[in-house]
């Protein structure tokens, strides 16, 4: 079946993305990178992990998303990437994770990202050992929260230009989930109500 791409991801964007996409610098240079959207269950139910980025001079700084970062010219592939990345932020065993496959890339104008999501789970609970210079905290959400519509809402950030705006988010355990990685989950979860009904 087609993945629900940007239609979906657009659901979940900030106002400020379309500009943007207006004001990208020319001949720009596209970083390709990868996460991993894990599932996995946990007391007869499915959990994914997300993780809060360390604080640092950059513009990603503090903000919550799926492990994973750029790809690197010793990776085969974007699937080596996120397994890579992950297993580097949050210290998984990445030989106990079986890849299901992808939804749609996702282009991050401020960092000039192209994401790839990868999507992949364990059949066992994992051990997670966080990179205290990578990841501030790992967050082990349920994936009912994340289909739940009450969870989404619109919030004040800071962006990465120090300006405060308001972004439609997942509004989970006390974290706001904006930007990029709710425009991920906007897509999964399509997928996913596609795929049980």
């Amino acid at each position: 079946m087609p993945l629900p791409g940007e239609e979906a991801q657009m659901l979940m964007a900030p106002l400020t993305r379309s500009e943007y996409l207006k004001n990208l610098p020319d001949n720009y240079k596209i970083k390709k990178s990868s996460i991993l959207i894990l599932f996995y269950p946990y007391n007869n139910s499915v959990k994914t992990v997300l993780i809060q980025r360390a604080k640092y001079d950059g513009i990603h700084s503090g903000q919550i998303s799926f492990p994973g970062g750029q790809f690197e010219e010793t990776d085969n592939n974007l699937i080596e990437t996120a397994l890579r990345e992950t297993k580097e932020e949050i210290g998984i065993d990445i030989s106990k994770v079986n890849i299901i496959g992808n939804i749609s890339e996702i282009f991050i104008p401020p960092s000039l990202f192209l994401v790839l999501p990868v999507l992949g789970y364990t059949n066992e609970i994992p051990h997670f050992a966080a990179d205290k210079k990578e990841v501030e905290n790992i967050f082990q959400i349920n994936m009912s929260d994340l289909l739940d519509e009450n969870k989404i809402c619109e919030r004040q950030v800071i962006n990465s230009e120090n300006i405060k705006i308001n972004v439609p988010c997942f509004f989970i355990e006390d974290s706001i989930i904006w930007g990029a990685t709710a425009m991920i989950i906007s897509e999964l979860i399509q997928v996913i109500r596609e795929a049980i009904e």
